[in-house]
């Protein structure tokens, strides 16, 4: 039995409270009902906090009208969905810079505020970002969630044995994270609100961040980036299936990112002596809509021919873009291709130029060729390459060569940090 949203601990928690220490303005940023508002609660905790909801109408109407009275507050002030009025941000820039105090204003957002054109650029210097993303699979089943800690720590040290199976993992990717989802047991239930759930951002959300005049398309091209996720996607791939314009399609692409629906991890690089492909793969933030958008569940999803590599790739790597929202390693995710077609599903690089690469694969068995990609990585980057990981669906830890390991999917949130 999953616990109810309300009783989640999310792990981000510490730094937004850590901001709150130190900072004028903390922004929470992140998808619609990833669980912003409850986190919000747990961290207001006992301080003395007006709170303000600009999804509400009055509220909206009282913000517009009046800015300055509107964020004028002794206290710590709360004001959610402070996209719905970009043009708060001045007036908070006025009252921070006139009183410099920490923890002034605690913000959330469900759409990335500077994206916005509306958004002026007026925080510098004095707000805090904290993304949060759906429910964690260690935030949903109480694990450690340490695998990148772990592995930049101990490299091909670090061992894991799971007793997860594919159709273990094929659950969890239908389900997703988002908290309502999790609380859905009924596969109905669960579609019904993911339809819905896409059809909101559609209809308000996107339409406030970009002019849309062909809905139908857009929730066409829902479907498509579904049917290709953790696939390389460029706009013109899409023009013909659309029948939109190349700037028509980058407009609607760029709009789902901004709503935390999609998002991009960037083609890695450096001067290895080979060109690497710039272009970026696109995953869903929750893996529960990509597999609702393809109508599969999660006995469809384990027969033959069904998405299920595509889909774990996906499940994979925003698993590893939550975690490194509050992993002591600082990271920066990317995928690898070169022009030999050499591939590295997952790269992440820390500060040091220390770089751990991850393959991932949906069988439960691991050959010398799953790790091709990875040999190639390991050559080009020497000293500065920590480990080889194909994450896959079996169950043990197993040596394929120098710094190159498999190693079960569930390790990504059952490997606790090192101490």
């Amino acid at each position: 039995m999953v616990p109810t949203p309300d009783l989640v601990p999310r792990r981000v928690a510490v730094q937004v409270d850590a901001a709150l220490a130190d900072t004028r303005v903390v922004l929470i940023n992140g998808a619609r009902q990833a669980g912003k508002s409850t986190l919000v609660r747990v961290v207001a905790g006992d301080r003395l906090a007006e709170r303000r909801d600009l999804d509400r109408t009055q509220d909206r109407a009282a913000a517009i009208a009046d800015p300055v009275g509107f964020v004028d507050s002794p206290e710590l002030l709360v004001i959610d969905e402070i996209q719905r009025v970009p043009e708060l941000l001045l007036a908070i820039k006025a009252a921070v810079d006139e009183d410099p105090r920490p923890g002034r204003y605690l913000l959330t957002g469900s759409s990335r505020l500077f994206g916005m054109v509306a958004a002026p650029d007026a925080l510098p210097g004095r707000m805090e970002t904290v993304e949060l993303w759906p429910f964690s699979q260690g935030e949903i089943d109480t694990e450690p969630d340490g695998f990148i800690d772990a592995i930049f720590a101990l490299g091909p040290d670090l061992r894991h044995e799971s007793t997860v199976t594919r159709a273990g993992y094929a659950a969890r990717i239908v389900r997703g994270g988002l908290p309502e989802a999790t609380t859905r047991d009924d596969p109905r239930r669960r579609q019904r609100f993911f339809d819905a759930y896409v059809q909101a951002l559609i209809d308000r959300d996107v339409r406030q961040l970009s002019d849309i005049q062909h809905k139908g398309e857009l929730r066409k091209l829902v479907r498509l980036l579904a049917a290709r996720s953790a696939t390389i996607i460029a706009a013109n791939s899409l023009e013909s299936a659309l029948g939109l314009s190349r700037p028509t399609v980058a407009r609607y692409l760029q709009a789902l990112e901004e709503i935390f629906l999609v998002k991009r991890i960037p083609g890695w690089s450096r001067n290895l002596g080979t060109r690497a492909t710039a272009a970026a793969k696109l995953v869903f933030v929750d893996s529960g809509i990509a597999a609702n958008e393809l109508a599969t569940d999660a006995r469809a999803l384990l027969r033959p021919g069904a998405p299920f590599g595509p889909l774990l790739e996906s499940f994979v790597l925003s698993e590893l873009s939550r975690q490194l929202t509050w992993s002591e390693q600082q990271a920066d995710l990317s995928h690898y291709r070169d022009q030999s077609r050499y591939e590295v599903d997952a790269v992440l690089e820390n500060r040091a130029g220390r770089v751990v690469g991850i393959e991932v694969k949906a069988a439960t068995s691991v050959g010398l060729d799953d790790f091709r990609g990875l040999r190639r990585l390991a050559d080009r980057l020497g000293d500065d390459f920590i480990a080889g990981i194909v994450l896959y669906t079996g169950t043990a830890t197993l040596p394929f060569g120098d710094k190159l390991r498999a190693m079960p999917v569930s390790s990504l949130w059952q490997v606790p940090a090192p101490a």
